[in-house]
């Protein structure tokens, strides 16, 4: 049981969900308990997912670092997550990006108290409701593009929304789904599972 943000982080280390320095300098830097509903934070800590609101989730620690590492992240990349809930994955984008961060959520509420969190941490975000399916056509292109929620297939739209050398990391299947990374040529680089995700809405 993690008890604090640096157990957590040294727990992630060492079980080879953090593999890179930067990440982990995110993970280290980011307090995770501000993205969670007032009478839950005490578990801000362990490595589980957590209910937010209306049916979201925050995924547990282990699965973001998994993602993110997937993501191959870059200072001065732009970079959009459809299914931004929370807008705790967006915070560790932007400590590692070092640029302002895009999200896309399908609940207005969750985009609206997320933006706020945001703002009180001082994270450059434009967060929007909205169809994550269309992403966010009028910042595009993007270096890279972070699904937050299960899909059966990447939407067409988005491989549109991408830079030439951009990557797309999500969680695809069914009823588990393994965390695939595609390029702009809508190639799979790579995958592994598995992995259970709330669904695009």
């Amino acid at each position: 049981m993690a008890y604090s943000l640096e157990r957590m982080a040294d727990l992630l280390v060492k079980n080879g969900a953090i593999k890179s320095k930067a990440l982990e300098t995110a993970f280290r830097s980011v307090p995770r308990e501000k993205f969670f509903r007032h009478d839950m934070q005490e578990f801000a800590f362990e490595d589980s997912a957590f209910p937010l609101c209306d049916g979201s989730t925050i995924s547990q620690p282990s699965t973001i670092a998994v993602m993110l590492e997937l993501l191959d992240l870059e200072e001065g990349q732009k970079v959009l997550e459809i299914g931004s809930g929370s807008g705790y994955v967006l915070a560790l984008i932007s400590k590692i990006t070092k640029r302002k961060v895009f999200g896309i959520d399908v609940n207005k509420s969750l985009v609206e108290i997320s933006k706020g969190t945001l703002k009180g941490l001082e994270i450059d975000a434009k967060v929007g409701a909205g169809d994550g399916k269309k992403g966010m056509k009028e910042e595009a292109p993007f270096d890279r593009i972070l699904i937050s929620a299960a899909v059966d297939e990447i939407p067409a739209e988005l491989f549109g929304q991408l830079a030439g050398d951009g990557k797309i990391v999500a969680p695809v299947g069914d009823f588990s789904q393994n965390i695939t990374v595609f390029n702009s040529e809508k190639k799979k680089l790579f995958e592994i599972g598995s992995f259970v995700f709330v669904r695009l809405k």
